[in-house]
């Protein structure tokens, strides 16, 4: 079985990335599709594999703007020859799904989101733009939402990395899609000790993540508060930080892991499609207080591992940071770190292959690929689905199971 991976861009490794390198070490002869590669941002994992940019790869400057190249981006993804793949994954955030296979190949996309500049988030991205690109969004964008709506049908199945996730592909592409979360390695994070007097904010700092909502909140309560990371606002957030605050930058893995086994809690004010740091605090036994949106919802269990304020605002997160104090013992760092296992990058795998032998199977002419396949990854037909499994069920945590779903 020939398969080929299709990611957006390869300029640096996240989530996205995280993804992908274990998809590589699933699929080892698989070659790799993308737009833009910068092989020394890349892991080894992904270096190894053959991967083949689109021409956008081949425009002078490509890698440091290929994000103003949206609009060449469908006519290069249907440019790729696939003819050859019997499987194709895509990994979709930016431009990916678009891909044209043989008509008898299976073509899988994990989504991270439906490109969030033209859908959901498109008026912040706006708002925050010039006035010579806001006018070239004016005239790309209804074109680029066409395009990304008539490429669902090129897509056999659909897997989201969180519910919300999932809510938004129904929403804007109306494609049905399974939940699975994306790996964390949660085995670098252990509970350490006695927690201290402070709260944290771990992520960039770009506008959607609201790092100032931490910083105003905490100013407002007078409690103390570290900020780990860097970004575009480090400016705005030195200017309204108060003695209180202290931004620490980027750090090394090692300050890391210890300030999040040495934290009050961790403050996470940002929508995210699923969020790894959350659970990387969890894995280090710190609660999370989080904004009841996004991913958050399939992973905070209220009053277990943590809490939700209700708006995106620094006093509805000072609210929560007091209902949290009134009673903070009642969250165990060692429940809290067992129940971050569950999205640990062993569980990515397992739900991963069982996924896509399942969707293999009910295609025929993945027959002579299935059993093969089946008894390299050890999973044995009939292959279990995650309604088999109370335990590992489509939300593995959180509040998005027993939130109402709005109606279509």
């Amino acid at each position: 079985m020939k398969t080929a991976i299709i990611h957006y861009w390869l300029v640096g490794m996240r989530g996205g990335e995280k993804v992908l390198e274990q998809l590589c070490k699933m699929f080892p002869d698989a070659d790799i599709f993308t737009h833009v590669y910068n092989p020394e941002e890349i892991s080894e994992t992904i270096r190894q594999h053959k991967v083949e940019t689109t021409f956008i790869g081949r425009i002078p400057g490509a890698r440091k703007h290929y994000k103003k190249m949206l609009s060449l981006m469908p006519r290069a993804l249907e440019s790729l020859d696939l003819s050859a793949y019997d499987l194709v994954i895509s990994s979709e955030s930016g431009p990916a799904k678009g891909v044209i296979c043989r008509p008898d190949a299976l073509h899988i996309c994990y989504c991270h989101s439906p490109m969030r500049y033209i859908w959901d988030q498109q008026a912040q991205y706006f708002a925050q733009s010039g006035m010579v690109t806001r006018m070239g969004m004016r005239m790309l964008l209804p074109a680029v939402r066409i395009w990304d709506v008539v490429s669902t049908a090129r897509v056999d199945h659909f897997i989201a990395n969180s519910s919300a996730v999932a809510q938004r592909i129904d929403k804007f592409w109306r494609r049905p899609s399974e939940v699975i979360p994306p790996p964390v390695n949660t085995k670098r994070f252990r509970p350490a000790g006695e927690r201290e007097d402070f709260y944290l904010y771990v992520g960039e700092f770009v506008p959607y993540k609201r790092a100032d909502i931490a910083v105003e909140a905490c100013n407002l309560l007078g409690r103390k508060l570290k900020v780990i990371g860097d970004g575009v606002l480090m400016n705005k957030l030195r200017g309204i930080a108060g003695e209180n605050v202290e931004l620490l930058g980027k750090v090394p893995l090692k300050v890391l892991a210890d300030h999040y086994a040495a934290c009050k809690a961790l403050l996470f004010p940002a929508e995210e499609d699923f969020g790894i740091v959350p659970v990387e605090a969890m894995a280090s036994g710190a609660p999370v207080i989080a904004f009841k949106r996004g991913g958050a919802l399939d992973y905070v269990i209220e009053g277990r591992n943590g809490l939700f304020f209700e708006e995106q605002t620094a006093q509805s997160l000072a609210n929560a940071i007091e209902q949290f104090e009134a009673d903070a013992d009642r969250f165990d760092p060692m429940t809290i770190s067992h129940l971050a296992r569950r999205f640990d990058t062993a569980s990515f795998v397992r739900r991963m292959q069982t996924s896509i032998l399942n969707k293999m199977a009910l295609h025929q002419h993945m027959d002579p690929w299935l059993k093969e396949l089946s008894l390299r990854w050890g999973v044995e037909p009939p292959f279990p689905t995650a309604a088999d499994n109370p335990n590992d069920s489509k939300f593995p945590l959180g509040s998005a199971a027993r939130v109402p779903r709005p109606a279509s």
